[in-house]
């Protein structure tokens, strides 16, 4: 048990923040959270957070912007109650894929996201696996960017699949696969892709030997699972072996996502808790916890220790 810190819970992912306290062997605090019928959120803390180093988790869910709206106020709640530091916890990171102007007159909003935390007052940041390392930059505050390569490569590792080759869907995602590859011993594969709308995946070429193998599709997130259907397609057509894995941290299966991934029948989708997720969405879906993770994390922070020594010591 850590003395003192306070774990407190947004109303995103309540199993996660359940699990996180049984990890650190804490209670969650009391907060009150509300949505007032016009729409507008409350928060109050129903215990003294004066002199605490406050951890709220609030993860992005389906509702991003209701999820960051209540988090905003959650950090301002606590550092006008005197709390002496205001660490979030944020697995998924809300618009981390709009983090630069790809078209004309569009915002940063990644970057828009990571100024209002501070305005509210967070102190710290903690997230895992954002969607590029140049967010990380928009914080002028500590921001923890936590690494899940290590967690996957442990899975995959008692899977003891021989001959196989871990597939990045896109050049964007080239250099994240490619550390997973080099962390398993396994060979990389890129996949060029072009989308020709919002959400739409269309492959174009494969980059490296994948005939004969078994083929493991490494990502960040699965959003609408077109780049990810569109990749095993590809795959099977050019010769690798119809048992086809895929992996990603964020598991955010929006529109027909969970349609398209049980027609599309991979061998297995292995992604995290790091939003709610339920494990039997479709056939072949496994559900790998982060608590554990997060709970070294913190313990680490908390005794004043290198984050980084985590990975060093897996």
């Amino acid at each position: 048990m850590i003395a003192n810190m306070h774990l407190f819970a947004g109303s995103s992912h309540p199993a996660l923040s359940q699990s996180l306290a049984d990890q650190l062997k804490v209670k969650l605090g009391k907060v009150t959270l509300k949505t007032f019928s016009c729409g507008e959120h409350y928060v109050r803390y129903e215990e003294s957070v004066r002199g605490k180093d406050v951890y709220i988790l609030q993860t992005g869910g389906p509702k991003p912007n209701e999820d960051l709206m209540e988090l905003f106020l959650m950090c301002q709640a606590a550092k006008l109650s005197f709390a002496k530091t205001v660490h979030v916890i944020i697995p998924n990171f809300p618009y981390a894929r709009q983090d630069r102007v790809a078209a004309p007159r569009e915002p940063i909003s990644a970057k828009l996201v990571a100024h209002l935390l501070e305005e509210a007052g967070a102190d710290h940041v903690i997230t895992m696996n954002l969607h590029s390392d140049q967010i990380q930059g928009f914080f002028s505050i500590p921001a923890d960017a936590l690494d899940t390569r290590p967690v996957f490569a442990k899975d995959l590792k008692k899977k003891k699949l021989k001959d196989y080759v871990i597939v990045a869907p896109d050049i964007g995602s080239a250099k994240h696969s490619k550390k997973f590859a080099d962390l398993v011993g396994a060979e990389l594969a890129i996949l060029h892709k072009s989308r020709p709308h919002h959400q739409e995946a269309e492959i174009l070429e494969v980059v490296g030997d994948i005939e004969g193998k078994t083929c493991v599709i490494f990502d960040d997130m699965i959003d609408t699972a077109s780049t990810l259907v569109a990749a095993k397609e590809e795959l099977l057509k050019r010769g690798a072996k119809p048992e086809v894995y895929a992996a990603a941290t964020h598991a955010i299966f929006s529109g027909p996502a969970i349609e398209r991934l049980r027609k599309a029948k991979f061998k297995e989708v292995i992604v995290t808790d790091s939003i709610p997720v339920d494990p039997k969405a479709f056939p072949g879906l496994r559900v790998l916890p982060i608590a554990p993770l997060l709970a070294e994390v913190i313990r680490h922070i908390e005794k004043g220790e290198s984050v980084t020594d985590i990975y060093q010591k897996k």
